[in-house]
Parts: structure tokens; C-alpha cells; sequence
């Protein structure tokens, strides 16, 4: 049975194709551009402009193409212009910084030594000290304090913040802190440093730190530290820090201080550490939609002082809290407080009641990244094929067709999902959202998108299937 008649066509593609007043801004795909006319009137002429198609294969060759459709005597005329927006990761150099990687491997190789050092009771109390206070300058001074700026504190206290941050061989506050707000602004897409979706688990947990497009630190992103004469002094002299804590605890506990108290740890802050990168963006709870795959870990918080909250934090950054329910143990907010007692950090920004209840307003960015996520979830080829075989069986035209799905969100075009269908779709996908119409909508468009754009270009000849 035909999806649709065309009996009932003629007018509803009368009204659709009825001169209008220009709109005061056009929609996506539609142009009512001027027709040389001074009337204000216009008649319709599609415009298809993908601003970085979201799946499937439609994006290959075709991701940044410039559409321009014009009827002329019922065939189309296609111009194509192409836009170089597109950043093919590929053909970045990737080259493997192995004498970077050698002392990594000897740090994890030299815990073995203990066979031959011993193990002393003062060498695992200097480990378990020493994890613990670096894993806060990790998580107090790395994260919330020099990449997101959630408290203020004194200069003593951040230049002491920073050397014990890097005392565990993590390399430079101001490398760190450039890396993380590049992670934030482009979290789990193609230009995310370290990304599982894209790279894969053993990637993002610690492969991409070798890689020399990583190396550089762009310190127009941490212009608000880099004016600090000694942290880019330490920045200059990363493994100083490392290199003068180790000679320490091979002063106070000899040979087993520095394999057992100094390595151990330092080997264990690695993958805690590492652990937020690649498995709290693929185990764990969505509390907030947040447009990437950040999740809540209560694991992962315990090991590392309340930074397995991850999805909250990626819902609320400026936070210096990230346990946002009183049974989210959030150690290093708890410390933060106690300093904050004696005056020695001071500001310490928390999340807002809206947050709190999940009754914000999503961000452009993300209402952006989560309607690619849920279009994605829908064939544009298999859904253009459909609608091409509609074309063949009927006195439907593809200018038709195109017409339709930017005008009827309603209607039931072959596989193309209503806009009930995206919504129950993203209800299922997402988590509560006050944005959730906002995503559908966007969705939805994104979808008709690169449809009506394989209408008008045919795809390469693969195979497709209804959903990815």
C-alpha cells in the first residue's frame, strides 16, 4: 500500500509553492532569495548548505559542499561549490614520539625492580601518601584550578599547586590545561584529543599523549596563566618536579622509597588519571545531556578524589564541585572547603539550582552535537532510496518530494521518521532535557539535509540499511 496518494497532492504542493513574503530569516534549506524583483515576493528555490553532514556516507566527498538547486523547465540544474572546511585527521602527520614513549615504559618497567629493591613498610606509606596528595594537585590543580578556573587561590599556592602537580611526571600545568580545554570544546568529536569514539579505548586512555600533533602546547588557550614568569619556568623544566620528588623519597626510604614509593605511585596516577579520559566517556551513568559520551563512574570517583562524576562535570565545567548529590563522594571538593577555611583558596564556584534539578537550557554547541547524535541514528541513503522509488511508482516528482519533507514534518514520506519518531527516539537516547524539542527540531532538519541532498546527488553505489 502507497504511503501516499498523490490525489491529494496537488494542493497541498499549491499552497507550499504559492508566492509569500520573504521570511525574516530563511530556513535552512529553503532560499526565498530575491527574484530581481521589488515586491518582497519570492518563490521558493532550494538551497542545500550541510554544515558538517552528521553519518553514513553521504558525508564522504560531500560533508562541506555548497548545494544550489534551480528549476528550469522541470529539470534541475546543479552548482556545486566546494568549501575546505573539513578536517581530515588522516592526513595529519602521526608520528610516534618514541623518545617520549622510553621513559614512560622504563617509569612502568622499573616497578618490577622491587623484586630486587624489597619492600619496606615506609616505602608503601611514602606510595600511598604520595598517591593521594598528587592525585589532589592532579585533580585540584591540572583540572579544576588551571584548566577550568573554578576557585582562586594566592601565587604562592598555585605555583605550589603546580609543582606537585607535576611531580607526577604528567608534564606541564600549562600543556595539561591547553589539552583540556581543547578536549571541552570539541569533546568526543573528530578534533577531541582523546576521543573512544573515534580513536578507541587504548587511544584515548593513553596513546594519543606520544603523538607529535599533541606535543605543542598553544599557549594563546592558557593566556591566563602563561603570564606567570614560574609556571613557565616549570613549564620549560616539566620533569624537574618528578626528578626532585624522586630524589627525595630515595633520601628518606633508600632504593625501596624510590621504586616501591616513588614509581608505584607515579604508575598508578597515570592510569587513574587516564582512566577519566577513556573510560568515564564509555562506562557509566548519563545524568545531563551533555552532546558527547562524558558518564558518571562512582568507581572511578573513589580512585580519583571525585573525578569519575564526569558527566556532571561536563554538564556544569566552572564547578569546583562535582558530586552533585550528597552521596557523590567528591573528595577533592571536600578538601577544597577545608582550604577554604583558612583562607588559602577562596571563590569556589558550585553548580546553580537549575543545574541541579537538570532544568537548564542547553548551549547552541550541544543542542548541535546531540541532534547529529540522534539523526545519526537514521539511513539518509536507505531513506532517499525509498523516497526514489516512491518518485518511480507515482506522479510524484523529486522537487515534489523535496518540497514535502521541508514543509511537512507530519507527513509520512517512506522511512523518513516523523517528528513523533525522532522524539520517542531521542527520549529513549537522551536523558531529561528541557532542550528536547530544540534537539528534535535540529534533528530533523539535519536529516532532511543530507536527504534532499542524496536525492539530488546519488550516493556511491553501497549498500544501505534503515539504521546504522
Amino acid at each position: 500500500m502507497k504511503l501516499l496518494q498523490t490525489a491529494g497532492l496537488a494542493n497541498l504542493l499549491r499552497k507550499i509553492c504559492a508566492p509569500r513574503k520573504l521570511p525574516q530569516s530563511a530556513p535552512y534549506c529553503f532560499d526565498h532569495g530575491c527574484t530581481g524583483k521589488a515586491s518582497g515576493f519570492a518563490t521558493p528555490r532550494l538551497v542545500y548548505r550541510p554544515r558538517g553532514s552528521f553519518c553514513h556516507t553521504a558525508r564522504n566527498a560531500r560533508q562541506d559542499q555548497d548545494l544550489t538547486i534551480s528549476w528550469r523547465g522541470g529539470r534541475a540544474s546543479k552548482q556545486l561549490a566546494i568549501v575546505s572546511t573539513n578536517i581530515d585527521l588522516d592526513q595529519q602527520h602521526d608520528d610516534i614520539m618514541y623518545p617520549q614513549v622510553l621513559p614512560f615504559l622504563l617509569v612502568h618497567a622499573g616497578c618490577v625492580a622491587a623484586i630486587w629493591s624489597g619492600v619496606s613498610w615506609q616505602a608503601i606509606l611514602i606510595c600511598v601518601l604520595l598517591y593521594w596528595l598528587r592525585m589532589f594537585a592532579i585533580t585540584a590543580g591540572y583540572h579544576r584550578y588551571f584548566s577550568h578556573r573554578a576557585y582562586s587561590t594566592s601565587r604562592t599556592f598555585q605555583f605550589i599547586l603546580a609543582f606537585l602537580a607535576q611531580s607526577s611526571a604528567q608534564k606541564s600545568v600549562l600543556w595539561w590545561a591547553t589539552k583540556h580545554r581543547h578536549h571541552h570544546l570539541h569533546s568526543d568529536t573528530e578534533q577531541d584529543v582523546h576521543s573512544p569514539r573515534h580513536k578507541g579505548l587504548v587511544y584515548s586512555h593513553v596513546s594519543w599523549i606520544f603523538y607529535r600533533q599533541h606535543d605543542a602546547t598553544d599557549l594563546a588557550k592558557v593566556s591566563d596563566f602563561a603570564s606567570y614568569p614560574e609556571l613557565m619556568w616549570l613549564h620549560r623544566f616539566e620533569v624537574l618536579p618528578a626528578v626532585a620528588v624522586a630524589g627525595l623519597c630515595f633520601l628518606i626510604a633508600g632504593w625501596p622509597g624510590l621504586v616501591v614509593g616513588f614509581l608505584w605511585s607515579t604508575v598508578l596516577l597515570y592510569h587513574a588519571t587516564f582512566c577519566i579520559n577513556s573510560l568515564a566517556h564509555v562506562h557509566g551513568r548519563k545524568r545531563y545531556v551533555t552532546g558527547d559520551d562524558s558518564r558518571n563512574n562512582w568507581l572511578l570517583a573513589l580512585f580519583t578524589m571525585g573525578e569519575g562524576w564526569h558527566n556532571n562535570h561536563h554538564a556544569y565545567q566552572s564547578s569546583a564541585q562535582q558530586g552533585f548529590r550528597w552521596w557523590e563522594i567528591d573528595v577533592t571538593y571536600y578538601a577544597l572547603v577545608a582550604l577554604s577555611w583558612f583562607g588559602i583558596v577562596w571563590d569556589l564556584k558550585v553548580p546553580p539550582t537549575q543545574v541541579l534539578r537538570n532544568e537548564q537550557r542547553l548551549g547552541s554547541r550541544v543542542i548541535r552535537r546531540t541532534a547529529e547524535q540522534l539523526a545519526g541514528r537514521f539511513n539518509p541513503e536507505y531513506i532517499a532510496l525509498a523516497i526514489k522509488s516512491l518518485v518511480r511508482e507515482s506522479e510524484l516528482s523529486v522537487r515534489d518530494a523535496l518540497l514535502l519533507l521541508q514543509h511537512r514534518a507530519d507527513l509520512r514520506l517512506p522511512s523518513m521518521p516523523t517528528r513523533e519518531q525522532l522524539l520517542s527516539e531521542a527520549q529513549n537516547m537522551f536523558a531529561k532535557t528541557r532542550s528536547l524539542d530544540d534537539i528534535v527540531d535540529l534533528a530533523r532538519e539535519l536529516l532532511v539535509e543530507s536527504v534532499g541532498l542524496l536525492l539530488v546527488v546519488p550516493p556511491p553505489l553501497t549498500s544501505a540499511s534503515p539504521k546504522s
